[in-house]
């Protein structure tokens, strides 16, 4: 990027770079004014929560390491807010719903700067700390960087913002690119509000609106339009393209997420106008992306999954897979030495040493070797008990599947071997993870027999070990999505509770139906050409078979550039 700028601009000491980028640069020459030393370290994520747990096991004995992770999310959003521990108010702390995240932020800066550490927050937190305290060293700054252009400025959040505003107040000489239609990024600190009163904060600024749209079709640029003229909040535009009025969008309502998935696939495979390559499934939650592999790989569609991991390539999907291999191959030692410590039980390096010692030397499997060591007292009492019902488990676990459906044993390992219980104390992370276990019962639940269902997983991991080329269907979820774009789009799952999504629509300032709103605005602007919108009147969701109700976005779309395809009723 910067010798594309320098290739253009003859200017000379061109800054370029994130923010947190020039934050750093700036830090590093004014780190003592904030206690640091100019060599101080960026500390990793797992630095953080480290130090985060060992404050907390100190000021609480026994507190839950596994809530640490939602301490740390606490501080981070506050620091995005620009917030340090003495700025944050109680109306601040009830909305975080948790008193103690602050008494160890306090001790977590201190920590920090003993260590001579900042995190990836502190970056941008110093730097206001610096810049606002220091008049000398401000005007500097405004002086060395008196031209400044942000790209993208929808996705600022507070604390850039605050940041930003230092560096221009004396100059004003400030170029701002970016669309509020497609600020999606709340979740992660983003303030659609700074572009909002962009000229609020600067009265003097021209406004350029850039409206002639030169990647879509004229009918899927109105089904856009349409649909985004609804939010309250937002800087109006009227975009218009020299495109040809193109395909109306197409939609279509099915019975169930199934044969939404099926009909999908059906259309990709015998699309001869379009390379797998030029084709995008785009989802709200990953969680819709499970059904879409299953019949990409029963129709031989190659695929990837853009932004994230394949269904059956997570953790917590590999782990209850291994436990069902065990139960129904007790030698099948690599799936067992994968989960006899999942959940922490114990059971660690040294033990499965042992197991495997054992079973090497008298040619068994690792299940056989705890049995026999168990019997003949070679393992302390206290692994010999916590091994021992494992295994007893595993004994129970094999005898269910022989009179019960998969499913509800996939169900009990689930939650007997405690990995459920284990994930709920893991914050929003765990609890996401349990929704993906909940559409691997959905999976498992196709099948009448493990066994075909293990198959089936092992003739998709087989799909996706086949040489690569570029030549794939891209599947994402519509954040994942921003700033690209292809000829042929389909947007499934338009329906009330998956998108909009539930939480936004329990959100009484609207601001979160809103930012829905926004995203689906961005979905419908990835397609070049071709555009299928689609819902369900039933789908699986969490293994439970619910009934659907079409998505208010669907009846916001302009029926004179919609063609009505596949059963879609009670559309208007």
């Amino acid at each position: 990027m910067l010798s594309r700028v320098n290739n253009i601009v003859t200017a000379s000491g061109i800054w370029l770079g994130t923010f947190h980028a020039i934050a750093a640069r700036i830090l590093r020459s004014h780190a003592e004014l904030v206690g640091l030393s100019s060599n101080f370290t960026i500390i990793s994520p797992d630095d953080q929560l480290q130090i985060i747990k060992t404050i907390a096991a100190d000021m609480q004995q026994g507190f839950p390491a596994t809530e640490c992770k939602g301490i740390l999310h606490t501080i981070q959003r506050w620091k995005e807010k620009g917030l340090l521990p003495h700025d944050i108010t109680e109306t601040e702390l009830q909305r975080s719903s948790n008193s103690f995240a602050l008494r160890v932020y306090e001790e977590y800066q201190e920590r920090l700067k003993a260590l001579n550490c900042a995190d990836f927050g502190d970056l941008l937190l110093h730097n206001v700390t610096i810049l606002s305290a220091n008049p000398d060293v401000l005007a500097h700054y405004q002086e060395h960087l008196r031209y400044v252009m942000v790209d993208e400025y929808q996705d600022i959040n507070t604390i850039q913002y605050l940041w930003l505003r230092l560096l221009v107040r004396r100059h004003k000489n400030l170029c701002c690119v970016g669309d509020d239609d497609q600020s999606i990024y709340n979740w992660r600190g983003a303030e659609v509000g700074n572009i909002l009163r962009f000229s609020d904060d600067f009265p003097d600024a021209k406004v350029i609106r850039l409206e002639c749209n030169y990647r879509s079709t004229s009918n899927i640029l109105a089904a856009a339009s349409a649909i985004i003229d609804n939010n309250k909040s937002r800087l109006k535009k009227t975009l218009w393209t020299h495109n040809q009025a193109g395909q109306k969008v197409g939609l279509m309502k099915f019975f169930d997420g199934r044969l939404e998935a099926q009909y999908i696939s059906e259309h990709i495979k015998s699309s001869y106008d379009y390379k797998f390559s030029e084709t995008a499934v785009l989802v709200r939650a990953s969680f819709q992306t499970r059904v879409f592999e299953e019949f990409f790989v029963r129709y031989g569609i190659p695929y990837k999954i853009i932004g994230g991991t394949k269904f059956y390539d997570r953790v917590e999907i590999r782990d209850l897979v291994a436990y069902l291999k065990v139960v129904v191959n007790p030698n099948n030692d690599i799936a067992f030495e994968k989960i006899i410590n999942k959940p922490k039980r114990k059971l660690g390096t040294s033990t499965v040493n042992k197991l495997r010692a054992y079973g090497r030397k008298h040619s068994i499997s690792l299940t056989e070797a705890g049995h026999s060591m168990i019997k003949d007292g070679l393992l302390s009492d206290n692994t010999s008990n916590i091994l021992q019902d494992l295994l007893k488990q595993f004994d129970d676990w094999r005898e269910m599947l022989s009179r019960d459906s998969s499913v509800n044993v996939l169900k009990a390992i689930a939650h007997d071997s405690g990995y459920i219980e284990s994930l709920k104390k893991d914050g929003e992370s765990g609890l996401s993870r349990i929704e993906n276990i909940k559409e691997l019962f959905s999976a498992v639940s196709g099948f009448d027999d493990v066994s075909k269902f293990l198959e089936h997983i092992s003739l998709v991991a087989e799909n996706d070990s086949l040489e690569e080329d570029n030549n794939y269907v891209h599947v994402m979820t519509l954040h994942a999505a921003k700033g690209l774009e292809f000829p042929l789009v389909f947007l499934p799952g338009w329906e009330e509770g998956v998108f909009p999504h539930e939480k936004s629509m329990n959100d009484i300032t609207g601001n979160a139906l809103e930012e829905e709103r926004r995203l689906a605005y961005v979905g419908i602007t990835r397609a070049r050409e071709q555009l299928y919108i689609s819902c369900a009147a039933m789908r699986e969701i969490n293994n439970w078979s619910q009934s659907m109700k079409m998505s208010r976005f669907i009846k916001e779309l302009p029926r004179e550039h919609v063609q009505v395809l596949h059963n879609m009723t009670g559309y208007a």
